[in-house]
């Protein structure tokens, strides 16, 4: 057994270290250290794993059908037209049920990498958004806010929605995913195999929702290119169809959910290097209040 005095100085030590993490992985990626962002025309740089943004707008706080959550992370800038995306979204979603869409992760008032929770989101076209729908913006923040996520909307066993998903959360995604700006969104499998089961026949726009790891409580937006930023790496093209065949079923299948070796997310790979033009844009001044 562990001395009391032992385990007394342990607990403290965690929490010592609790504390000093997240500055330290702040520190040790300048990226989340810039707060600001650059001065100049919008461009997207580089690819959403691997890129930056000049001269990105920020989310407001709230707006009709909306609302911007956990902006202590800082993590609320895009390029325009994801704003312009959000704002659509937020305004369909008022006039279907009055209720607020959940806004989640944008980018960094400069993109980049983060120090955590995501890989991509790197040059302002991604935004992650909650399934779970608020009655108004206190209510979503104290939901929110210094919170651990929302519940699941995939049953235990991964092989079907659970009791929380509804018709307000397909609404969302495929009012998302019939976006013209939107290139793909990222759900889990099973919520796709939900999508594909009540479509109906006009399905042209589940092709944009592709299944992958995770996105149980939330589906994440990727745009397409801007056409203002020659420098923006695009993503390869979707495949033909719908995507509700054997890809899904690979997806769904024991080899996958019961995590075969073959099968597990790719482990963690080296960060790429970033284009050049984003190291200048690290040290851009400011973009000043009211350019």
């Amino acid at each position: 057994m562990i001395p009391r005095s032992v385990l007394r100085s342990l607990i403290q030590l965690g929490a010592l270290l609790g504390l000093l993490l997240p500055a330290a992985l702040v520190l040790a990626n300048p990226w989340a250290s810039v707060s600001a962002p650059s001065s100049g025309m919008t461009q997207v740089v580089g690819s959403t794993a691997s890129g930056c943004i000049a001269g990105a707008d920020p989310l407001s706080a709230s707006g009709p059908g909306y609302v911007s959550v956990r902006r202590y992370r800082n993590r609320y800038w895009g390029h325009p037209e994801l704003i312009r995306f959000i704002q659509d979204l937020g305004h369909a979603q008022m006039k279907r049920t009055g209720r607020l869409v959940l806004i989640g992760d944008l980018s960094q008032p400069r993109g980049g990498p983060m120090p955590s929770s995501h890989r991509s989101h790197q040059n302002g076209l991604d935004v992650d958004i909650w399934l779970t729908l608020a009655d108004s913006p206190e209510a979503a923040r104290r939901l929110m806010d210094n919170n651990p996520d929302p519940p699941s909307m995939v049953a235990v066993g991964g092989r079907s929605v659970s009791a929380a998903w509804g018709r307000d959360q397909f609404a969302l995604i495929e009012i998302a995913a019939r976006h013209p700006l939107v290139d793909r969104i990222f759900v889990n499998a099973a919520i796709k195999q939900e999508l594909c089961r009540i479509a109906g026949s006009d399905r042209a726009w589940l092709r944009k929702v592709r299944p992958w790891w995770g996105h149980d409580a939330h589906f994440h937006v990727r745009l397409r290119c801007p056409a203002d930023s020659p420098g923006c790496d695009p993503q390869k093209p979707l495949p033909e169809g719908d995507g509700c065949g054997s890809d899904l079923a690979w997806w769904l299948s024991d080899e996958v959910l019961r995590g075969l070796a073959k099968a597990k997310p790719p482990a963690k790979r080296p960060e790429p290097e970033l284009p050049p033009a984003c190291r200048t844009l690290l040290h851009d001044p400011p973009r000043i209040a009211g350019e």
